[in-house]
């Protein structure tokens, strides 16, 4: 791999499929939860009965990689470490392929390996007005801390880490020592509520010992904020405005704390279309975006992610940072998909 890596993303090598579905026929299925995890044989079962539908997309997925596909696009040059199926008696995994080759066609180094299970499956099902997701990560999983050589590392100026990684400890602890020695900038997304509620000791120590940059979207700061107050009342907030309100009164000045005296961590609260809140040095910056109404969700954090960390290598300000993100994301939230994905041939 070259030394003019700039963003390495490590993360699950998920598929993701795009389509639209009668909620029946999901609730028949089972899938009934707004994200729930299937088993793998559900999973190709699900995907078999789709069938040759005019109306479905592959596209390759998971936060790493969408990172790493937007980066590309901004001129970055980008890199994804993860794990796809293949290595089965040498099977041949056409959800694999599908993965490398978008990953090529956005201008991404992929350095997959190959693991004993398929590769993972993310079903997005656009279903009466709502999106049911339906994950069922295989391969991803199987990366592990051998597969992630130090000078992949080394040779970085960012390492992007998908927080669904948090569950694999040596993996996760690898990444973060090789980066800190090696000077390189961490960035962290929280990846869920669910995930967050069990991670958060965890992130608060690796913020306190090693160059990390949090991202996180505004349910999670809030889940984020209840955990550290331990044993308080839970604080509860419904639209985006009650939100922002309670972040910015309540939650940013206990955050910033955590941000004082030093350049990491920085903390990144993601507001959707109410823009972004970054904690830095002790300083908290406030940078809104215009108001839209969101076609399209899935995928506006990590183009924000993405767009942060690409101004953010190239040495420019923190609001220049949030401002370019909040650029990027927006393009997601007016209905934009990434050009590589495709429709089932």
């Amino acid at each position: 791999m070259s030394n003019s890596t700039e963003l390495l993303c490590i993360g699950n090598a998920i598929v993701d499929v795009f389509t639209t579905v009668d909620s029946a026929w999901l609730d028949k299925r089972g899938i009934t939860a707004p994200v729930q995890h299937i088993g793998r044989e559900e999973a190709r079962r699900i995907l078999e009965e789709l069938g040759d539908s005019a109306d479905i997309v592959f596209t390759s997925g998971g936060l790493a990689a969408n990172v790493a596909k937007i980066a590309a696009m901004l001129n970055a040059s980008a890199a994804f470490v993860g794990c796809v199926g293949g290595a089965s008696e040498g099977a041949h995994d056409d959800l694999a392929a599908v993965f490398e080759q978008e990953l090529r066609s956005a201008g991404v180094v992929p350095l997959l390996t190959r693991g004993r299970e398929g590769t993972g499956l993310c079903f997005a099902f656009a279903c009466g007005g709502e999106t049911r997701i339906a994950a069922s990560p295989g391969a991803a999983l199987e990366l592990t801390a051998d597969d992630v050589p130090e000078d992949l590392i080394a040779t970085a100026e960012a390492v992007v880490l998908d927080g669904y990684t948090l569950d694999r400890r040596p993996l996760v602890r690898r990444v973060l020592q090789l980066a800190s020695l090696h000077g390189i900038p961490i960035a962290l997304d929280v990846a869920s509520v669910f995930h967050i509620r069990e991670k958060t000791e965890e992130i608060l120590h690796y913020s306190r010992n090693y160059p990390l940059i949090v991202f996180m979207n505004a349910d999670e700061s809030i889940v984020f904020y209840d955990t550290i107050r331990k044993g308080a009342a839970r604080i509860e907030a419904a639209g985006e405005r009650e939100k922002e309100t309670l972040i910015l009164q309540e939650i940013c000045p206990v955050l910033k704390c955590i941000t004082e005296g030093e350049i990491f961590p920085v903390i990144v609260i993601k507001l959707g279309g109410r823009g972004v809140v970054v904690l830095a040095g002790g300083t908290i910056y406030h940078e809104e975006t215009f108001t839209i109404i969101p076609r399209n969700t899935v995928g506006a954090g990590d183009a924000f992610c993405a767009a942060f960390l690409t101004a953010w290598i190239r040495g420019k300000p923190v609001r220049e940072c949030a401002a370019l993100g909040n650029k990027v994301a927006r393009k997601i939230l007016e209905g934009a998909r990434h050009p590589h994905s495709r429709r089932k041939a």
